[in-house]
């Protein structure tokens, strides 16, 4: 009896991690007020700058050449660069979680890498592996190959920059998969190819989606690694994020920020379908874990 009311008083009392009603409200209005702060009065001020003179001249900004050029470029380096992290982001996932080999936590560090390193020191390492003092700069534009102040200089840096979001989000999740599915799959006479698109395709595609939808915002928004190797010539090799700096340093500002909220919009959707993502990707997991 008297055990039972020790334990009765025990239950009664409250949880030790918890917190009162007046903390809670505190703590959610610290962090409402912390992204407002860092979220919100920044969004706002961006779009209250873009059209601060009217439609009319944020429109005229966005239709201008140069403005039109940067975007045009923006949306040719992300057409490159997010398949072919797409296709490494797969091959690399693929291999670490379904296979032993010897230098896998090697190259489980080069993924990682880029995240370790600022983007303008990876954009000066291919000022150094293709400028005018190096080998392969001279021996390329020898046959005519532009690599540094051209188009391939800015998909190269901005394929190392982004080319780890795919494969972090894969590599975990095919890990918790297991092989278990692949395995059932041979067993029953499927080849690699058939395994691979119609078994380990389906159960990664929510994750594979929201790897390449963070490697797309990072690549559209990338600025350190390409302000190095594009030398920032105006309507040539100015992405969006470069024109937004070299518009506000002229100061004009309004075609600035009318620029900027493309990316701001960029953002807006991508935290959107982050979001849908996410959700799919969680009951993915759960799903796999009761499997």
């Amino acid at each position: 009896m008297a055990m039972a009311t020790r334990l009765s008083a025990r239950s009664s009392r409250a949880n030790p991690t918890s917190e009162s009603r007046a903390m809670r409200w505190l703590l959610i209005a610290i962090a409402m007020a912390f992204m407002a702060l860092v979220l919100l009065l920044p969004l706002y001020a961006v779009f209250h700058e873009a059209f601060s003179k009217g439609v009319g001249t944020f429109l005229a900004a966005l239709s201008s050449k140069d403005a039109q050029a940067a975007i045009r470029l923006t949306a040719l380096v992300s057409l490159i660069a997010v398949p072919l992290n797409l296709v490494f982001g797969l091959a690399a996932s693929w291999a670490i979680a379904k296979f032993e080999f010897r230098g896998k936590a090697f190259l489980i560090t080069l993924i990682d890498l880029p995240f370790s390193i600022s983007p303008v020191i990876s954009g000066l390492v291919f000022v150094l592996l293709f400028g005018a003092g190096s080998v392969l700069g001279p021996f390329l534009k020898s046959y005519g190959i532009e690599v540094l102040f051209a188009l391939p200089g800015i998909v190269l840096a901005t394929i190392f920059v982004t080319f780890p979001f795919v494969a972090r989000e894969l590599i975990p999740l095919m890990q918790d998969q297991g092989t278990g599915d692949e395995e059932a799959a041979l067993s029953l006479g499927a080849n690699g190819w058939q395994t691979f698109f119609r078994v380990t395709l389906p159960n990664i595609k929510w994750g594979l989606l929201y790897g390449v939808l963070l490697c797309n915002a990072r690549a559209m928004g990338e600025f350190g690694a390409v302000a190095v190797v594009s030398g920032k010539i105006r309507g040539q090799t100015t992405t969006i994020p470069l024109q937004v700096e070299m518009l506000y340093n002229e100061y004009n500002a309004t075609a600035a920020f009318a620029l900027a909220s493309l990316l701001a919009l960029l953002a807006l959707v991508t935290l959107v379908l982050k979001s849908v993502l996410e959700w799919r990707f969680s009951a993915e997991i759960a799903a796999g874990g009761h499997r």
